[in-house]
């Protein structure tokens, strides 16, 4: 390494990042001068971390909206069984779907869980059998229908406090 050259590594994050978190959770408007206020840094300061959380994914500040609300007539969950050899490849085509908006790998009888929504059931009907079970690896799927939300708050704070 040349001499006063930073290593290429990720900045772990700090009680700083994880009160800027919090404060984000309870709400994604905030502006950066009253996070800057309540921890007691500069508004650059701020800036630039928050950049930093974006850019290497510890957040993403996003309006989280109710799907059932906005219009969607199904919502749901699919748990998908894969050939575990073709994981991989069944989660790249799975996160190219649009109606599906989350995927991840699991634990338990299924390999993959995604979460969807559908305008009608036709709708989701060609997802599963026209879009998922054509992709190679997927051995089966099962869907469970999101009927009414009771709880969804993203207010966690973070593990590293």
């Amino acid at each position: 390494m040349k001499k006063g050259a930073a290593p290429n590594r990720k900045k772990t994050i700090d009680h700083i990042d994880c009160r800027m978190i919090e404060l984000l959770q309870k709400d994604g408007r905030i502006p950066n001068t009253d996070i800057a206020k309540e921890i007691g840094i500069s508004e650059a300061t701020v800036r630039s971390r928050l950049n930093r959380l974006i850019e290497e994914g510890y957040i993403q500040i996003v309006a989280v909206s109710n799907p059932i609300k906005l219009g969607f007539k199904i919502v749901g969950i699919l748990r998908i069984k894969a050939d575990i050899t073709k994981i991989e490849s069944v989660t790249k085509e799975l996160s190219k779907i649009k109606s599906i908006w989350f995927v991840v790998h699991a634990t338990g009888d299924s390999d993959i869980y995604t979460e969807f929504v559908a305008r009608s059931l036709d709708e989701l009907n060609d997802v599963i059998f026209n879009q998922i079970y054509k992709i190679k690896g997927v051995v089966r799927t099962e869907t469970s229908l999101i009927l009414k939300y009771i709880k969804r708050r993203y207010d966690w704070g973070t593990a590293l406090t």
